[in-house]
């Protein structure tokens, strides 16, 4: 007697996106946060669509500063639309990306970099959900955060914000993405 095994594999459906979301009556500089898995748009938009979309209305904008993104691309398809991206260097925060959804609102989100670790990764989506609204600037709490884990390695604390940031050098010098020669 002989049995026949078929085994059916089914293509994995990519992994949703991290994301945290401030309640809707929470106030604050930031609506929530975002932690992509690569720096590549094209890949990772998709997901954040998936999740936001049925929250907020259908996304069909976003704007980004290049600082963090190697490629920008002007658009990109998801399953039932096209969401259009602009970016923008001095006006918009390297850490945040801007949504729009056609007549229902903004949100910007924290952009957590994709190879923070991911105890610091969940503070600083606690910190970018908390309902009383964080009064930092993305690149604020991406500075005290880095800041915090480097003090942490030394046996120190940063005292605050000011501090964090000097510690670092200022978050730019640490987070600039990839020049266009690629180097």
């Amino acid at each position: 007697m002989t049995a026949t095994i078929t085994l059916t594999t089914r293509p994995s459906s990519p992994p949703a996106a991290r994301v945290t979301l401030r309640s809707p009556t929470g106030r604050g500089l930031l609506d929530g946060a975002w932690w992509p898995r690569s720096r590549d748009l094209t890949a990772e938009l998709p997901a954040l669509a998936d999740v936001l979309d049925p929250l907020w209305g259908r996304i069909t904008r976003i704007a980004v500063n290049p600082m963090l993104w190697p490629v920008v691309p002007r658009k990109v398809t998801l399953r039932d639309h096209v969401l259009k991206i602009g970016w923008f260097t001095p006006e918009l925060d390297p850490h945040k990306v801007l949504l729009l959804s056609y007549g229902t609102g903004r949100w910007d989100l924290l952009v957590i970099p994709p190879e923070t670790d991911s105890a610091s990764a969940a503070r600083l989506m606690t910190a970018a959900g908390d309902p009383d609204g964080s009064p930092l600037s993305a690149t604020a709490l991406v500075a005290t955060e880095i800041a915090r884990h480097h003090d942490a390695m030394n046996g120190e604390l940063p005292r605050n914000v000011q501090e964090a940031w000097e510690c670092e050098g200022g978050v730019t010098s640490i987070h600039v993405g990839p020049t266009a020669t690629g180097q």
